[in-house]
């Protein structure tokens, strides 16, 4: 099994599928994920194989996925950035301190 990062996803998306022109199409896509993740938990899909994909959980989330970082190349947004950034004000939110681990270091 490989590991890839958001950054690499990222970029990979953007090399195959980059139309900022399509903001609201990549918002609807996103929407119509998210409603298909719903029903696939909603069902309890069975687990994906590496040969039966279609339906399940984890092609819906990827799905999701792949969509709001088509969103975000749209925006420019790094999102492997703007996570720990995020996860910075959740710390000082919650009283936590998560957000070293995602500690940013650009490429």
């Amino acid at each position: 099994m490989s590991n890839i990062s958001i950054s690499r996803l990222q970029e990979y998306i953007k090399e195959q599928d980059y139309k900022p022109e399509l903001k609201q199409a990549y918002f609807m896509k996103l929407a119509e994920e998210v409603g298909e993740l719903s029903r696939a938990m909603r069902k309890n899909a069975m687990p994906a194989t590496e040969t039966s994909l279609k339906g399940t959980i984890e092609e819906e989330i990827y799905d999701v996925i792949y969509y709001a970082l088509a969103l975000a190349n749209c925006y420019d947004i790094d999102v492997e950035k703007w996570a720990y950034i995020k996860e910075k004000l959740n710390d000082e939110k919650y009283h936590k301190n998560h957000a070293e681990a995602l500690r940013y270091t650009p490429c």
